[in-house]
């Protein structure tokens, strides 16, 4: 597995066949991206994430260069650490390791830059199969937030996980 930078031309249009229903993608991306995707939403929305909190989209490949994860990376220099957002895995390649090697190298990565004292993302309750995968990674629960998103009849809980150098 490669880690690389995101290239909309290159990219969108694999990643969007990724969250193909509604619920998918809100777990994924709370309703701050139109569903369906279009690229040019997906453009808008990556050029504000970049500006207001920093955020790098990277893809994750394999060793052939199809693209297989993409998640999101920035840093707050006042709390000293980085933060994975928008984590997503190609739906056939769940549950084969992937999004845990993508998440191993994002950390690893991450704690290259030695300022960095801990990783941290936010994962929807109803998601739980992300929970155990970032649990296999190492990330532990910090804090929950009850009820921070609701789709539909359903109420879902924001959880922030943490791993720590």
């Amino acid at each position: 597995m490669k880690i690389r930078l995101f290239n909309l031309d290159d990219d969108f249009d694999v990643i969007k066949t990724w969250i193909s229903d509604e619920r998918t993608h809100m777990l994924w991306c709370a309703n701050r991206i139109q569903f369906p995707m279009t690229k040019s939403a997906f453009k808008e929305f990556l050029e504000g994430v970049a500006s207001q909190c920093g955020d790098v989209p990277y893809v994750a490949t394999e060793d052939d260069g199809n693209q297989v994860g993409f998640y999101t990376y920035s840093v707050n220099e006042n709390t000293k650490e980085g933060m994975l957002k928008f984590v997503v895995v190609d739906p056939e390649r769940r549950g084969k390791g992937v999004a845990r090697e993508m998440l191993k190298r994002a950390v690893a990565a991450a704690f290259n830059d030695e300022t960095t004292e801990a990783v941290h993302l936010n994962v929807f309750s109803a998601n739980a199969r992300a929970i155990k995968c970032y649990e296999k990674v190492g990330f532990v629960e910090r804090n929950v937030a009850n009820g921070a998103f609701n789709y539909k009849d359903e109420s879902w809980d924001r959880c922030n996980m943490i791993i720590k150098r």
